[in-house]
């Protein structure tokens, strides 16, 4: 899988890199060797349809699946996660109704899920030191502290 990159558009440079975790309906073993290849060839097709989407990595678990996605600035972590959700679960269903089955015809995904944002190259409090450290030193007034 590729790389991030920065992302030029007309008004915006961007790197915005999120690592979604995603549990399966009441944490059911269902993805098989075959559903996990099904997945990651519908999130192909997600890039390929959606051009503000980039899988970086999708890794799955028996019940649960990581998803490593470059976006945009126009779209919120919300919108990318539940537009993947509601794909790959429609698609699974169709391709494999054995998982339909296991679910008892209800959801594949579970509501919820994890979120967080990814560095590329640096981590959050080599962020932190970079902003205290603009500007004169000696005039640096913290303005939010948050232990």
């Amino acid at each position: 899988m590729p790389d991030s990159i920065y992302i030029h558009n007309s008004h915006n440079v961007s790197n915005l890199v999120y690592h979604f975790v995603c549990p399966t309906k009441y944490r059911r073993i269902v993805i098989t060797e075959t559903v996990d290849e099904s997945l990651k060839q519908i999130c192909e097709g997600i890039e390929l349809r959606y051009d503000w989407k980039t899988f970086l990595e999708i890794g799955a678990d028996k019940d649960y699946v990581h998803f490593l996605v470059q976006s945009t600035p126009d779209y919120s972590p919300t919108k990318i996660i539940t537009t993947i959700k509601s794909i790959t679960a429609k698609r699974i269903f169709a391709e494999h109704p054995e998982v339909k089955k296991q679910l008892w015809g209800g959801s594949f995904w579970s509501g919820g899920f994890f979120a967080s944002s990814v560095g590329r190259y640096v981590s959050e409090q080599t962020i932190k030191e970079y902003v205290k450290n603009q500007g004169k030193q000696d005039s640096y007034e913290q303005i939010l502290l948050k232990l």
